[in-house]
C-alpha cells in the first residue's frame, strides 16, 4: 500500500508539501499540486482521513437532518446537496428526524457526536430545543426550507408569493371560493403560504373564509381529509390549492373518492412541483421549487461559516417558477411561464 512518503517520492516534492495539498493547510503552486495530485492517482495512495481530522481538526464531513427523504422535494435537495459536498470534498452522513422534535435533538446529536464539521437541518414545527443545542454548543449550522428567527444561517423558497400568484390565476379564471390545504401548523413554510393565499384573495376582493382553509398536515393522508372536510362544507370551493406535493396526492384521491373531476368539477393546483405532475390527466398546474439550488446554497453557507465563524448569519430567499399546466381550468400556453419577480427583502443575500 503507498505512503504519503511513496507520494512525496514520486512527486519530487517533501513530505511536508504532501500534507499541505492533502490538508489545505498552506497554499502550495499549481504546477506543485497537480504534481503531488498526479502521484495519488499514479500510486493509488488513500489519505488517512482520521490522521488528517486530528492534524486540521476537521473530518471534511457534513451532517444532513432532513425529514422524509422519500418526497421527491427532499430527495432533490439531498442531491444537492450530496453534489455540492461531493465537489468541495465533503462527505455526507444523513439523519432523517421524521418532524419529531426530540428525535430531531437525538439525530443532530448523533451526527456531533459523529465530528461532522457542521450541519444541515430542516426544522421541526417545534424547534426551540434543537436550536439551544446547537447554540450553546457552538456547532456550525444551516437551517434550510424552514426559517427559524434569525440565529442561524439559513435558506429557503419564496412562499408567500408564489401561493399568492396562484389564488390570483384561479380568481382571474372566476373562482371566488378557493381553498387551501395547509401543511403542518407551526412550520414557516405553513404560515408564509397562508399569507400569500390571505393576500391574493385581498388583491382580488375575495373574503378569507376560514371554512376554506383546511389543515392536511404536510402529508398525503392528511390532505385526503382535508379535501373531504372542504367538500362537505355548505359552500365547497371550486378551486383547491394544495401547500405540498404529498398533499396533491391526497386531493387528488380525495377528488377521486368524491367521483369529481379535474379541473370539469373542480379547479386543483400546487405548490411543489414534481416529475410527474405532467404524467397526470390533466397536467397540474404548479409552483416549482429551486431544489437543488437550495441544497447547494446550504453547503455554501455552511462552508462560509466554516471559514468565518463570526459573520452575521445570512438568510436567502430563492425564487420559484410558474409551471402552467392544464389543471386549473386552461390551456398550458407556456409550460414554464416564470412567476412574477417581488422586490428584495432588506436583509437578504444570494450567497452567491
Amino acid at each position: 500500500m503507498a505512503t504519503m512518503v511513496d507520494v512525496a517520492r514520486r512527486a519530487g516534492v517533501s513530505v511536508a508539501t504532501v500534507s499541505h495539498v492533502l490538508n489545505e493547510t498552506r497554499p502550495v503552486r499549481p504546477d506543485t499540486r497537480k504534481a503531488v495530485l498526479d502521484a495519488i492517482d499514479d500510486l493509488g495512495y488513500i489519505p488517512n482521513t482520521l490522521a488528517r481530522s486530528l492534524v486540521t481538526a476537521r473530518t471534511r464531513s457534513i451532517g444532513l437532518a432532513v425529514s422524509a427523504i422519500s418526497n421527491p422535494y427532499f430527495t432533490e435537495i439531498l442531491q444537492g446537496v450530496e453534489s455540492s459536498a461531493l465537489e468541495r470534498g465533503y462527505g455526507l452522513l444523513i439523519a432523517d428526524p421524521h418532524d419529531d422534535p426530540a428525535h430531531e435533538r437525538k439525530v443532530v446529536r448523533l451526527l456531533h457526536e459523529r465530528r461532522v464539521d457542521g450541519v444541515i437541518v430542516a426544522p421541526s414545527a417545534e424547534p426551540a430545543g434543537l436550536v439551544e443545542y446547537l447554540t450553546r454548543r457552538g456547532i456550525p449550522a444551516v437551517f434550510l426550507d424552514r426559517l427559524v428567527g434569525d440565529s442561524h444561517d439559513q435558506v429557503c423558497a419564496e412562499n408567500a408569493p408564489p401561493v399568492e400568484q396562484l389564488v390570483l390565476h384561479l380568481a382571474d379564471l372566476g373562482h371566488t371560493r378557493i381553498g387551501l390545504v395547509a401543511g403542518l401548523p407551526g412550520l414557516s413554510t405553513t404560515s408564509e403560504r397562508i399569507a400569500g393565499y390571505r393576500a391574493g384573495l385581498a388583491r382580488r376582493g375575495l373574503p378569507f373564509r376560514p371554512g376554506l382553509l383546511a389543515d392536511g398536515h404536510s402529508e398525503a393522508r392528511g390532505a385526503e381529509d382535508a379535501v373531504h372536510r372542504l367538500l362537505a362544507a355548505p359552500e365547497p370551493p371550486t378551486a383547491i390549492i394544495a401547500a405540498n406535493n404529498a398533499m396533491t396526492i391526497g386531493a387528488l384521491r380525495a377528488l377521486r373518492t368524491a367521483g369529481l373531476s379535474v379541473p370539469g368539477d373542480l379547479a386543483l393546483v400546487c405548490f411543489d412541483d414534481f416529475s410527474w405532475a405532467d404524467v397526470f390527466s390533466p397536467g397540474l398546474t404548479a409552483i416549482s421549487q429551486p431544489s437543488r439550488e437550495i441544497g447547494a446554497t446550504a453547503v455554501r453557507l455552511l462552508l462560509d461559516r466554516l471559514e468565518n465563524p463570526g459573520r452575521p448569519p445570512r438568510t436567502v430567499r430563492l425564487p420559484c417558477a410558474f409551471v402552467h399546466r392544464t389543471s386549473c381550468g386552461c390551456v398550458a400556453e407556456d409550460p414554464d411561464r416564470p412567476l412574477p419577480g417581488t422586490p428584495a427583502q432588506p436583509g437578504k443575500d444570494p450567497a452567491s
